[in-house]
């Protein structure tokens, strides 16, 4: 089986099975409780935190541990709405994850303004409407580091500098799930930052968020007061060692960004041998993420793709895991003004650490075999 879904989530690697199983069988503790063995959890735990932050350059700030990302978006989200004064306004970009887009819709409804930000055709945001929406003050910009279906990646250094110099008030949250410890990140550039575990190979219901020291936020669990009161609920304490290791794993694999920006750009440069009329959708390649692809093969729908490479045993998707199962087209795509023909056949090819470039090359093949197939069949 050739993996190319990555961006939807990541096998856990040996590594961290390993230390789940510890966590499970002699680690299992309360992290609150006040005896020896449940302080050295906690001091696990501490760890973890202290690893995120080094990874960051984010010294200082608070890490939030939740279930995954999309708590961390809903946390950064409806916890600064819930401690900002009116007016609220609130701005995103149009590409962003539903577990933004969305939510940003919800809390927004009848509370606050909403800003959707339009991107440009490479599915960054538009920077010229970014500093108008400033000008005009915001409460809370929300702009994702790295696009989950084409790689696209956001300027949030130049939106920290609009940002400061145009509405220094303006919380600047970024949704960092697909981009954590795969492209590089300094947490000075923003107040808020999300993460999710089990994409980079630790385990699902994990998450947390980075919050600016002396940042107020208003809780969305209540209960006994874990995570400084802004999470409350025992710590998934497996979950957040999982993470640990994960992290430790990430960062001694030095090279893995130009490994798979190698691989990336060799899956491209086959994609376009064997198929010219093949079409890139987002930035250039060597300018997008080094783990995601999205290309469109015309004349054959993605849906149709993605289930002839499935029995060819090449695993991809056709775009957010999160909306896979529903029937619109893609909003991000459609968002670039991706024209329809080409969003409707698009494939989105996301690589791990584990990725070979025997599997690229396999995998480039079996999409050659399957799209010379099937496009005898399309529409005329």
């Amino acid at each position: 089986m050739i993996y190319l879904d990555n961006s939807a989530t990541t096998k856990p690697s040996e590594g961290v099975i390993s230390a789940v199983t510890g966590a499970l069988s002699e680690g299992f503790y309360n992290p609150s409780s006040a005896y020896a063995e449940a302080l050295e959890v906690e001091k696990q735990m501490k760890r973890c935190r202290e690893k995120i932050c080094g990874a960051l350059n984010a010294q200082g700030a608070k890490v939030i541990f939740t279930s995954g990302g999309t708590e961390s978006n809903d946390l950064a989200l409806a916890g600064t709405l819930g401690v900002s004064r009116a007016p609220l306004r609130v701005a995103v970009s149009a590409a962003e994850h539903p577990s933004v887009y969305e939510a940003a819709k919800s809390l927004c409804d009848g509370r606050a303004e909403l800003t959707v930000l339009p991107v440009t055709k490479e599915g960054t945001v538009d920077l010229d409407a970014t500093e108008e929406a400033l000008k005009k003050g915001l409460t809370l910009l929300s702009v994702m580091q790295v696009n989950n279906e084409t790689g696209a990646i956001n300027d949030i250094p130049r939106i920290r500098e609009m940002k400061s110099r145009l509405c220094p008030d303006c919380r600047l949250h970024v949704d960092g799930v697909q981009g954590f410890l795969r492209e590089d990140f300094d947490f000075s550039h923003a107040d808020l930052y999300s993460l999710s575990a089990h994409k980079i190979h630790g385990l699902k219901g994990t998450g947390a968020l980075l919050v600016r020291k002396g940042l107020r936020l208003m809780p969305r669990h209540v209960g006994g007061g874990q995570e400084e009161g802004l999470r409350s609920g025992t710590e998934n304490t497996p979950g957040i060692i999982a993470l640990s290791k994960a992290i430790d794993e990430m960062l001694a694999d030095r090279d893995r960004h130009a490994r798979l920006m190698s691989l990336k750009l060799k899956l491209c440069t086959l994609l376009k041998e064997y198929i010219p009329q093949a079409a890139v959708n987002g930035p250039s390649p060597e300018k997008g993420a080094c783990h995601i692809l999205n290309m469109s093969f015309p004349g054959v729908r993605g849906e149709t793709m993605l289930h002839a490479l499935e029995e060819r045993g090449v695993l991809v998707s056709t775009g957010s895991a999160c909306s896979s199962k529903r029937t619109k087209g893609s909003r991000v795509l459609g968002a670039m003004n991706v024209p329809s023909r080409l969003a409707e056949s698009a494939i989105r090819f996301s690589l791990g650490i584990h990725t070979t470039g025997d599997e690229i090359e396999r995998a480039a093949a079996a999409v050659k075999e399957c799209y010379e197939l099937l496009v005898k069949f399309q529409r005329r």
